[in-house]
């Protein structure tokens, strides 16, 4: 089941969300819902991040991300998956992203506490994780971005 419609947040959107979380070439960044696959380009070319995974259920959008991986030859350090990102192995991850509704964020609090490790991050375009207390909150460009410090944001 589809917890948000596609739609790609925008090349400095994805940016700022990187910068904002203080994405380095010590993260592992999962991105939940990864669209296009633009998140995990990104972050591998311009931030230098260790890996980069993405689940993405919707078979044409993994097919677009898969190929743009490929194209520009990111297969060492960039992995998607056609999968449901309730089914996404966050045990590695240091910075997750997402682009989904609140409503999904919602859903994916019980996944998030259980699954992300201490001293990750969880950075959210534009939707929050209601009762949870982000880290950092930037509004850029009609845009708002939110830092979640896994496990300070939940644990008030």
């Amino acid at each position: 089941m589809s917890c948000a419609p596609f739609v790609s947040s925008p090349h400095d959107v994805v940016r700022k969300m990187l910068e904002v979380a203080k994405a380095t070439k010590d993260d592992v960044v999962v991105d939940l819902g990864c669209g296009d696959g633009r998140i995990l380009a990104t972050a591998v070319k311009d931030f230098g991040v260790k890996a980069a995974f993405g689940y993405e259920i919707r078979e044409d959008l993994f097919k677009t991300a898969s190929g743009e991986v490929e194209k520009l030859n990111l297969t060492n350090k960039v992995h998607v998956y056609n999968r449901d990102l309730f089914q996404a192995d966050l045990k590695e991850a240091t910075l997750i992203t997402l682009y989904l509704t609140t409503y999904a964020n919602e859903r994916l609090k019980p996944k998030l506490r259980a699954e992300a490790k201490p001293g990750s991050r969880i950075v959210s375009h534009d939707f929050m994780i209601n009762g949870w207390k982000p880290s950092r909150k930037e509004n850029y460009n009609e845009h708002t971005i939110y830092v979640y410090s896994i496990p300070e944001s939940y644990s008030m």
